[in-house]
C-alpha cells in the first residue's frame, strides 16, 4: 500500500509539472506572436519624418488599430470609423449608414438623401483628417517642391504621388506645406482623379488651422478650404469642424464594416 502511495505522489508530481511546462510554453508562445511596431522614420524624407515627429510620431500612428471621429454638422453629426490595418470604414448618420468591407462600398439608406459615390466618399474625410499620417502609406513617392508662399510666409512643401494600381485613384497628387520652425502640418494641396481616371492641374487647397491632442497624436479640430490659383491662396470657401475623435490600439470586429443586411442574415 505504501508503494502505491508513493508511486501515486510521482505521477501527481510529474504531471503537474507537465502542467506548468504546458503553460510556460503557450506564454512563451503568446509572446513570440506579439506584434512588434518598428519605427519607419528613417524610411522617409528627414523633412517628412520631421512632420510626423512633430504631429506625435508615425511609430505612435502605426501602433493604433482604430480612429474614430465625427464629422460636425448643424443637420446630425456624421460618425466615421476606420480601422487603420485594413481601412475598412464605417460612416453612421441619422438618416444613412455607408461603408467598405474591403471590398464593396455600400450604401443603407431609407431615403435618397446621400447622392454621392460611396465609392468615392468611405474615405475622403478619413484621408484629410488623419494627414500627414496617411502620407506614409505605402507605395508613395515624396518629391521637394518650391515653397508655398501666403502673405509675407513662405511654408516648405513635398509633392507626393502614388505608384500604379495604388489605391482607387493612384494619378492623384498630394502636396504637403509645413511650417518651418515648428514642422507642422499647414496647407495641404490635393487633387481629384477618381472619376477622371486622368491626371489633373486642378489644385485645391486645405488650410490646417487648429489641432487636438488625441492620444499622443496631433490630429485637425478644423479644416478650412481656401480659395487657390496661379500659386496664390485667397479667402476661405468653406470650413468643416471635427469632434468626439479618438485613436485605440484596440480592433474592432470586422462585421462593424459589413453592410447591416448582411450582417443580420449572417446571425440568422
Amino acid at each position: 500500500m505504501k508503494k502505491i502511495y508513493t508511486l501515486l505522489i510521482i505521477i501527481s508530481i510529474a504531471f503537474s509539472c507537465k502542467q506548468v511546462s504546458t503553460q510556460e510554453k503557450e506564454i512563451v508562445e503568446e509572446q513570440v506572436v506579439e506584434e512588434i511596431i518598428q519605427d519607419r522614420s528613417k524610411d522617409f524624407p528627414a523633412d517628412i519624418a520631421s512632420v510626423f515627429t512633430a504631429h506625435g510620431g508615425i511609430k505612435t500612428f502605426d501602433q493604433q488599430q482604430t480612429m474614430v471621429f465625427e464629422l460636425s454638422n448643424p443637420e446630425g453629426n456624421e460618425k466615421h470609423t476606420t480601422d487603420l490595418k485594413s481601412r475598412h470604414a464605417r460612416i453612421e448618420t441619422d438618416k444613412f449608414v455607408l461603408g467598405f468591407d474591403g471590398k464593396e462600398a455600400w450604401l443603407e439608406q431609407d431615403s435618397t438623401y446621400f447622392k454621392g459615390n460611396p465609392r468615392f466618399y468611405h474615405n475622403l474625410m478619413f484621408y484629410f483628417y488623419a494627414m500627414p499620417f496617411v502620407l506614409g502609406d505605402e507605395g508613395i513617392t515624396y518629391e521637394k517642391v518650391d515653397d508655398l508662399i501666403v502673405g509675407d510666409v513662405s511654408y516648405p512643401g513635398y509633392k507626393i504621388s502614388y505608384g500604379e494600381a495604388i489605391g482607387d485613384s493612384p494619378k492623384d497628387n498630394y502636396f504637403l506645406y509645413y511650417e518651418k520652425d515648428s514642422h507642422q502640418m499647414k496647407y495641404l494641396g490635393y487633387t481629384v482623379t477618381f472619376f477622371s481616371k486622368e491626371s489633373s492641374e486642378k489644385i485645391s487647397l486645405i488650410e490646417y488651422s487648429d489641432w487636438n491632442n488625441v492620444n499622443g497624436l496631433l490630429l485637425p479640430k478644423t479644416l478650412k478650404w481656401k480659395e487657390y490659383k496661379d500659386g496664390v491662396v485667397g479667402d476661405v470657401r468653406s470650413e468643416r469642424n471635427f469632434v468626439n475623435a479618438s485613436v485605440s490600439s484596440e480592433k474592432l470586429d470586422s462585421s462593424l464594416y459589413k453592410k447591416p443586411a448582411e450582417e443580420k442574415a449572417n446571425t440568422l
